[in-house]
């Protein structure tokens, strides 16, 4: 077995894409610590020196993940300032389009079990991630009556629930379901529907 994890210095981060790649290949349940280590190129025994178990790996690249998508929904939320619609549109597609880029890290990041408070370090990366879809959520909630605002809180969560069930469904190739429309139509005409609602979109918009 080629050893290069030794040998480029960055054993952590080799047993973090080789955890990824699996989680891709099988889900996050269908491998075990030494197959990461063999996609890796590094001795079982090496995983030991970083991580004390496959859900403490997972739990790391599910932490690299929300640090990559707490950039990208900054970049997305700024390209949309300083229209408070326009920002909070770009959240949702943003959302979907790391879904797509990086299955591996949104699998571990929402599908694997791996709680947001399972550490410090990754409570702090969730929440910093998911505050730029509620800060969006909330400057747009401004232009509702105060009577009929609904929580940022609540708000944000509808669009992400929304955004996260077109992943699931239409976005990374779920067996059996097909839709003949884009997952980014229908994401926009979903969060569409939902501002038409609240008051923020005219009718024929």
């Amino acid at each position: 077995m080629s050893k290069r994890g030794y040998h480029h210095g960055n054993l952590r981060q080799a047993l973090i894409s080789g955890c990824l790649t699996l989680i891709e290949k099988r889900g996050p349940t269908g491998f075990t610590l030494s197959e990461a280590a063999r996609e890796a190129g590094v001795t079982p025994a090496a995983v030991y020196r970083h991580f004390e178990g496959r859900e403490d790996l997972i739990a790391a690249a599910a932490h690299q993940g929300y640090e990559m998508f707490g950039d990208a929904m900054d970049v997305a939320y700024g390209s949309g300032q300083p229209s408070a619609l326009a920002a909070f549109e770009a959240t949702g597609r943003a959302y979907l389009t790391f879904a797509r880029d990086h299955p591996g890290h949104y699998i571990a990041m929402f599908e694997s079990g791996i709680s947001m408070n399972r550490s410090p370090e990754l409570n702090a990366v969730a929440t910093r991630a998911m505050g730029v879809l509620e800060k969006a959520a909330e400057e747009l909630s401004q232009h509702i009556p105060a009577d009929r605002r609904p929580p940022p809180q609540m708000f944000s969560a509808h669009i992400w629930a929304l955004s996260h069930g077109v992943v699931e469904l239409f976005a990374r190739g779920s067996p059996g379901t097909k839709s003949p429309f884009a997952p980014e139509d229908l994401l926009e005409s979903g969060i569409g529907i939902y501002l038409r609602g609240l008051g923020l979109l005219d009718a024929d918009n």
